[in-house]
Parts: structure tokens; C-alpha cells; sequence
């Protein structure tokens, strides 16, 4: 048993798990923001482009017969295809997605850019038997030739 837990102390403090249960814990966070922003500013935003309409409201319902709203119809015990809500959760996740995308490109552009590997130097030849020699070399190890 002390084994075991030996085994799930060295697992659970890898870094790649704890990384990922921070990144989990972070997009929960960050999940109630971008569920706020649409809710609570693009959908207002949306709705008034759109006349007033709200999408969640619109339904049909399965007996044919008209209904003032939703829970009439459940009142009258009809079954009601919400079509609206449907349309509601697209709207999210289309906006969260784009949402999503923004900040990802703009934490992009704040990230300083790793800067380019330095061009590797060309190789010091023999002029004599064209074989790679040291910078500091007076003489090819190979050819035995004297270098300038």
C-alpha cells in the first residue's frame, strides 16, 4: 500500500498533470467569463439587431395548436420541439468560439517572439584537400598543408 502510494505521489506531482489541472481549472474560470460576455452583451446586442426576437423563446408545439410560450404548452402537458433554443446555443457558440479566438490571437501577439537561432558559421576548408578543418588551425590535419 505505502508502495502504491509511493506511485501516485511521483504521478500526481509530474508536471504535465499538475500543468493540466491548472489549464482545467483556468478554463472553468475563463468559461464564466466568456459565458458572461455573451450573455449579458452580445445576445442584449443581438437581440436588438434582430427586432427584439429571443431565439430561446421560439418553439413548436407537437399538437399543432398555438401556445402563448413554452411552459403553456408544458401546462397543457403538449410536447414542444424548441427549436429556438437550439438556435440559442449555436448563437453561444459561435460568439464563445469567436470570443475564444480573440484572446488566443491576442495572448499571441503579447507573447515576445522567440528570437531566430543565429545562421550557423560556414566551415573553415583546406584549400588544398577541401576537408573541414578548426578556425584556429595552422596546418589541415588531414593534408598536412600550412594555412594562412
Amino acid at each position: 500500500m505505502k508502495k502504491f502510494f509511493e506511485d501516485f505521489k511521483a504521478f500526481a506531482m509530474r508536471g504535465n498533470v499538475v500543468d493540466m489541472a491548472i489549464g482545467v481549472v483556468i478554463g472553468g474560470a475563463f468559461g464564466k467569463i466568456t459565458t458572461s460576455l455573451v450573455n449579458d452583451i452580445f445576445m442584449p446586442v443581438l437581440g436588438i439587431l434582430t427586432g427584439g426576437v429571443n431565439f430561446g423563446g421560439l418553439f413548436y408545439a407537437l399538437d399543432g395548436q398555438k401556445y402563448a410560450s413554452i411552459e403553456a404548452a408544458a401546462e397543457a402537458g403538449v410536447g414542444t420541439l424548441n427549436y429556438g433554443a437550439f438556435i440559442q446555443n449555436i448563437v453561444d457558440f459561435l460568439l464563445i468560439a469567436m470570443c475564444m479566438f480573440l484572446v488566443i490571437k491576442f495572448m499571441a501577439k503579447m507573447k515576445k517572439p522567440e528570437p531566430a537561432p543565429a545562421p550557423a558559421k560556414e566551415p573553415r576548408l583546406c584549400p588544398f584537400c577541401k576537408t573541414e578543418i578548426h578556425d584556429e588551425a595552422t596546418r589541415c590535419p588531414h593534408c598536412t598543408s600550412e594555412l594562412k
